[in-house]
C-alpha cells in the first residue's frame, strides 16, 4: 500500500554558488547566536553548571503533599438531591472524595479549539 504524502519542501533549483552563499550566511548567523549565548551566560550571576543542570533534569520533581479538603454536609446534601432528581429515587451516598484532574479542562480546550475555523 502506498501513501501519498504532501510535503512543503521547496522544489527550487539552486546553483552551487547559491548553496554556498546560503551556507555561509547560516554559519555566520550560528556564530552570532553562539557569541550571544556566551555573552548572556557570562553576564548571568547564577550560571548553572552543566553537571548540575543535567542532574536537575534527571531528578524527578517532588510533588507537594495534596491538601486534604473536607466535603461539607451541604455539599453532600446538594449532590444527593441532584442524584435523586436525576435518577428519580432517593440515593444513599456512602463515600465522596474530591478528585483533582486536568482532564476536564483539557477536553474543554480541545472542544473549543475544534470549533475554531482554521484560517491560514
Amino acid at each position: 500500500m502506498t501513501q501519498n504524502v504532501k510535503t512543503d519542501v521547496k522544489t527550487d533549483v539552486y546553483t552551487i554558488d547559491e548553496v554556498m552563499a546560503i551556507l555561509d550566511e547560516t554559519r555566520a548567523q550560528l556564530a552570532a547566536l553562539a557569541a550571544r549565548v556566551e555573552q548572556l551566560e557570562a553576564g548571568s550571576k547564577t550560571r548553572p553548571q552543566t553537571e548540575t543542570a543535567v542532574a536537575s533534569v534527571s531528578k524527578p520533581v517532588e510533588q507537594p503533599a495534596p491538601v486534604k479538603q473536607e466535603i461539607t454536609e451541604e455539599e453532600v446534601l446538594a449532590v444527593s438531591a441532584a442524584l435523586a432528581a436525576y435518577l428519580g429515587v432517593r440515593v444513599h451516598i456512602r463515600q465522596m472524595r474530591l478528585l483533582s484532574s486536568s482532564a476536564w479542562a483539557q477536553q474543554g480546550r480541545v472542544s473549543v479549539h475544534a470549533h475554531i475555523p482554521y484560517t491560514h
